[in-house]
């Protein structure tokens, strides 16, 4: 924890020491993100110190998160990061691209990113000796925190929407979190997430809202960043990233962890970052589209439940993770990210639509002239298509039954 400096606003810009604040800016409720020596940074490593580690995890990167080794190094939670990076040729020839890449999430140890995050939180809240950690979640969030918390014995309780995934559920049962269904939206369990751990005096993960999410998922842009440097070479136009946005937060999260590459003058040239919400759940993308950083609520209505939000709670740092960058926001419909889930699947990916969402971004930035064909292409691949089956099985054609004999398999074929 030497590096962890504490904290600013990402609104009014206050700093805040590590012992103030928890959550939110006291003066307006904006998101806190958390501020590291730098200069401490750089004159201890280089980027060869990180580079030539070992560690193929996450925690590869302990120099430049703010929390210290949680331990139990033989556990799942050394598992959560260093996911697998795949070129996509097929895809990316069927595109007009000259390059396209995946970066496949569902490899983490509960099939979604969200565990970089709840890795971290697991960590922090051993520092401060929470008993317990709180949240609220559609699904992948609550699974990475129950699986996360598991592995190390940290009790967690999680409020989720009665509406979620069967099989997102499971995974949460499954790991022993006490699990409460709300019979409401996700921004509900969000808020009543918040009110328990200000009641029992719990430690809240809620995303966007707890400033430790952010810096577990930047740790994606730390491993893109360090992929690129071999797999880019010399190419002069930068990387364009497609993510899926909901909260905001993981959006957010790769932002912050190529500025601090910045910051530490380790980074080459800033990635142009492109968010993409599904139109039933477009809170940031109006934002962006009406050239304001004010996120007005919507009703969101999408069969992408990952990315379904009313109100994003990470919004102003994920417009600005496409504004400050060069990136844009591009919205596709429920058919469109459900066609997705089958073209990925066509090249070995199974992809949750959450995930599916970003391949579609980048298929309407391509009809509307956004990417063109020499620019180098990375799209996140958020969660496993196993957290939604019902979705998946939306996007393909049904398998005949027969009798088994060849006369019928002939028949069939």
């Amino acid at each position: 924890m030497n590096n962890f400096l504490g904290y600013e606003c990402s609104l009014c810009g206050k700093e805040y020491a590590p012992e103030e604040v928890t959550y939110t800016c006291p003066t307006d409720g904006g998101n806190l993100n958390v501020l590291l020596d730098y200069e401490a940074i750089k004159e201890k490593y280089h980027p060869d110190d990180i580079t030539c580690r070992t560690e193929t995890s996450l925690w590869r990167y302990l120099p430049l998160l703010p929390v210290s080794n949680p331990g139990g190094e033989e556990t799942p939670l050394y598992a959560a990061g260093w996911t697998p990076t795949f070129s996509l040729p097929a895809l990316a020839e069927k595109l007009g691209l000259n390059n396209l890449w995946l970066k496949d999430e569902s490899r983490n140890p509960t099939a979604s990113f969200k565990d970089r995050a709840s890795a971290i939180l697991v960590a922090r809240a051993k520092e401060i000796g929470a008993e317990v950690i709180v949240t609220a979640s559609t699904g992948n969030a609550g699974a990475a925190l129950a699986g996360m918390s598991a592995a190390v014995g940290q009790k967690a309780v999680i409020f989720a929407p009665k509406t979620a995934p069967v099989a997102k559920i499971a995974q949460l049962l499954i790991f022993g979190a006490e699990v409460m269904l709300v019979d409401g939206t996700y921004d509900d369990a969000v808020e009543l997430a918040v009110k328990a751990a200000n009641e029992f005096g719990w430690y809240c993960r809620n995303t966007g809202y707890n400033p430790f999410t952010v810096e577990g998922k930047k740790t994606a842009a730390f491993e893109i960043w360090e992929w690129s440097l071999k797999a880019l070479g010399e190419n002069t136009k930068p990387l364009t990233i497609f993510v899926s946005v909901g909260d905001g937060n993981i959006i957010s999260g790769i932002h912050k962890g190529f500025k601090d590459l910045e910051k530490l003058g380790w980074l080459k040239q800033m990635p142009r970052i492109i968010g993409v919400q599904a139109e039933g759940s477009a809170a940031i993308a109006n934002a962006y589209n009406a050239g304001t950083e004010e996120i007005t609520p919507i009703s969101a209505t999408t069969s992408a439940d990952s990315i379904s939000v009313d109100m994003p709670s990470d919004g102003v740092r994920a417009l600005r993770a496409a504004t400050e960058t060069g990136g844009q926001y591009v919205l596709v419909n429920d058919e469109a990210i459900i066609a997705s889930i089958a073209e990925l699947g066509r090249v070995g990916v199974f992809a949750e639509p959450a995930g599916a969402t970003a391949y579609a971004g980048l298929v309407e930035a391509i009809s509307k002239g956004v990417v063109k064909s020499d620019d180098p292409v990375l799209v996140l691949n958020t969660g496993s298509g196993l957290k939604d089956v019902n979705a998946a099985l939306k996007a393909v054609v049904q398998a005949p039954i027969i009798e088994p004999t060849l006369e019928a398999v002939k028949a069939n074929l």
